[in-house]
């Protein structure tokens, strides 16, 4: 399972990133045929939003539970589970012969999606030694982002074929998924849970919600978590594609080279974020990252120019790869057991900001402007910033990285 080499990181890590770029692909594939196929049943735009925003809340709303599940029976388990249940679910949407049936497998498929995310995050951290936490982090984030962004590609070519392939095609890979997940994520052996030890005790058992919500590197995870589900899966996706055409007068065409600029930055940033989260230590890490993230979005609070809105995109991009490390290295800190519920609020934490942020913008970009929809994006990243200012500062670690 681990080689006696400190540099390297657990087979798991592998394996879950492999999960990461399958899942991550599929769901790529599937987005664009999502609102096609639901206007194929004569809906309005408003149900056509509903059959996107009920997979993410019942996602948000049954992550708990699906932390509660892992503390109960661990992460293996609960990981093969909750991909079963997206895939099962997947493949009869694409069989929906109404929309109430297609929005209420889609909003199953939120639960699935949610014991997927926690537990395969949940064992992530477990697995990780100490001194490589963040680069577990990273390894696992640039899985999702590659299967990001060669998914919509292949999806929007697929829904042009049938809007219902891409859904059984989304299923398939799932069920990929997994059958690796239970073959290659055995149980591993524990090992000693020192500061400088090859990994912690996978056998104890999780920290109680309440004493992490006690720590300020907790709480700080936490908010720099909010504003990155808050940007990143919610204001970019929903206002950015809109400023570009309406306020910067441009195709949308710049819009997909805006987010294609951010999330090639987050890629490469990925490849280095983890090993600086490790060497620096979290608090450095944190600051930088957020620190970015606020500047990137302050930008477009200054006049609308296409130059200053591709720097903005790509500075957030770097920014998210140090917020896709350091926030899950801390958790692991604080929880380096089974992570259960504590992972299952770091994860909705995300969420909230991803259902609350296109929201939030939306409406303050129809009774003022962009701007103050921007600005406001940015306060909610600040508050990461202040809250990663507030943490300790950390020793250097000692190991060998």
């Amino acid at each position: 399972m681990r080689t006696g080499r400190r540099s390297e990181l657990p087979r798991e890590v592998g394996v879950l990133a492999v999960i990461a770029f399958v899942v991550a692909l599929g769901f790529g594939i599937v987005a664009p045929a999502i609102p096609l196929f639901a206007r194929d049943f004569g809906v309005g735009r408003t149900a056509v939003g509903l059959a996107v925003s009920a997979f993410a809340f019942f996602r948000f709303v049954s992550a708990f539970g699906g932390g509660a599940l892992i503390e109960r029976f661990g992460e293996r388990l609960v990981l093969a589970a909750g991909l079963g249940i997206v895939a099962v679910t997947t493949g009869l949407a694409g069989l929906a012969g109404s929309f109430p049936v297609f929005l209420a497998l889609r909003a199953a498929g939120g639960v699935g999606s949610a014991m997927f995310t926690v537990s395969a995050l949940s064992l992530l951290l477990r697995v990780a030694p100490p001194t490589h936490r963040g680069r577990a982090a990273a390894t696992w984030q640039g899985g999702f982002i590659l299967g990001g962004i060669a998914g919509p590609a292949a999806g929007g070519l697929l829904a042009e074929l049938s809007p219902r392939l891409p859904f059984f095609l989304y299923a398939g890979f799932l069920i990929v998924a997994g059958a690796v997940g239970l073959a290659l994520l055995r149980t591993a052996p524990a090992g000693p849970a020192g500061p400088h030890a090859a990994g912690p005790d996978l056998e104890q058992g999780p920290v109680p919600l309440g004493a992490a919500l006690r720590t300020r590197a907790y709480i700080a995870a936490l908010v720099a978590n909010l504003g990155v589900g808050w940007v990143l899966f919610g204001v970019r996706n929903s206002l950015v594609p809109l400023y570009v055409t309406e306020e910067l007068g441009r195709t949308v065409a710049w819009a997909g080279a805006g987010l294609l600029a951010g999330s090639l930055a987050q890629a490469l940033g990925l490849l280095r974020s983890g090993r600086l989260v490790d060497q620096w230590g979290r608090r450095p890490s944190l600051v930088l990252g957020s620190a970015l993230a606020t500047a990137s979005l302050l930008v477009l609070v200054l006049p609308p120019q296409l130059t200053l809105f591709l720097l903005s995109m790509a500075t957030f991009g770097l920014a998210a790869s140090f917020l896709a490390s350091a926030p899950a290295a801390l958790v692991a800190d604080i929880s380096p057991a089974r992570g259960g519920r504590v992972v299952a609020v770091f994860q909705m934490s995300a969420d909230l900001g991803a259902i609350a942020g296109p929201l939030v913008a939306g409406w303050l970009t129809d009774v003022a402007s962009f701007q103050w929809a921007f600005a406001a994006s940015a306060a909610v990243l600040a508050a990461g910033l202040l809250a990663s200012l507030s943490l300790p500062r950390e020793k250097r670690p000692t190991a060998n990285l």
